[in-house]
């Protein structure tokens, strides 16, 4: 890929997920428990929602990147019940590259294994703050694959915060937006993702004490 329009691309995410961060505009809390909010709104990328999740996570914020940050052979897969692969297909820079993401069937098995390509962008801001932006790409490395339906991730990302005067705690907040693909009833892909986005705050805690305890 031109490491132009990938750098163009990333940046474009990166942007757009700062600005989703600091509009509080237009959500409505669709899920709330354990100190985990998820709200949406409407997408303004495709005919679908924009999920936000945020929660305190109890470990150190480079703990607790460890455990989210997207990389080859990195602990996400380990822990996430919705990432079955992630593989690296093209590398630009150290923070820069495609990716390939593989997921299970979900929702007692009406969603089936997908996957996704995108370019991703890792961005650290100055209050310590780092963050993943992605959104879909074609590569030509990476054709749809057998036994997958190819889903699109529009721009959507990964906050991991420093919460002030608590060094063990760390604020996560994402966004997705995700096009599943596939003929899917809606209501199951509105009930999906709030559930699963939940889930995730719950596993991603676990994960901090088992692998940084």
């Amino acid at each position: 890929m031109d490491p132009a329009l990938a750098a163009r691309i990333g940046q474009e995410v990166a942007d757009k997920m700062f600005q989703y961060r600091r509009d509080a505009s237009g959500w409505k809390i669709c899920r709330e428990a354990n100190g985990v909010s998820v709200s949406w709104r409407p997408s303004v990328e495709f005919a679908g929602n924009l999920y936000r999740g945020e929660g305190v996570v109890c470990g150190t914020l480079e703990d607790v990147w460890d455990c989210v940050r997207p990389a080859e052979g990195g602990l996400r897969v380990k822990w996430d019940e919705n990432v079955t692969g992630f593989e690296v297909i093209e590398k630009i820079t150290d923070t820069l590259y495609v990716s390939r993401t593989s997921t299970p069937s979900a929702a007692m098995k009406l969603i089936s294994p997908r996957d996704f390509v995108d370019v991703v962008l890792i961005k650290t801001y100055e209050d310590g703050t780092i963050s993943s932006n992605a959104t879909h790409v074609d590569h030509p490395a990476c054709p749809p694959k057998a036994g997958f339906v190819r889903g699109f991730n529009h721009p959507c990302g990964c906050f991991c915060e420093p919460v002030p005067g608590e060094p063990l705690k760390t604020n996560v907040v994402t966004f997705f937006q995700t096009e599943l693909s596939g003929l899917l009833p809606q209501n199951v892909v509105d009930s999906f993702f709030p559930r699963s986005m939940a889930g995730f705050y719950a596993n991603l805690q676990k994960a901090v004490k088992k692998f940084h305890a």
